[in-house]
């Protein structure tokens, strides 16, 4: 993949969108982490509230960041060909369509934003 000055990267969690499910996976966090599906977001979010380093790196990043719910990726890149892929998961919007950027694997291997924000800054 050809490194840009600029890309639109596309972070989406294995969780759904809405408040229920929110609340549903701030308790699942609390009550099960080992067992909680979205490692995304809890690299990216406590309980609560956004991770401060996270925070501070998202909004002084050059490239466009969107952030979406598997449910809402599925509407929004509703296409006859369909992508598969496993959440979560981080995706580069480009002219050739979606290319993977992290994927699910790596993302779940990661331990901390900081190790996060190192392989988004070496990828783009």
């Amino acid at each position: 993949m050809k490194k840009k000055a600029s890309q639109k990267l596309i972070f989406v969690y294995n969780a759904d969108s809405g408040v229920r499910n929110a609340v549903l996976d701030s308790m699942h966090k609390i009550f099960s982490p080992s067992t909680y599906d979205c490692n995304l977001c809890d690299i990216t979010y406590g309980t609560f509230a956004e991770n401060r380093a996270w925070k501070r790196f998202r909004k002084d990043s050059p490239h466009e960041m969107v952030f979406l719910h598997r449910d809402g990726f599925s509407k929004r890149y509703a296409s006859k060909f369909g992508y598969k892929f496993d959440f979560p998961i981080v995706l580069v919007e480009g002219q050739k369509g979606l290319e993977v950027l992290i994927s699910n694997r790596e993302l779940n291997g990661l331990k901390t934003p900081r190790a996060l924000i190192r392989l988004v800054k070496e990828r783009t």
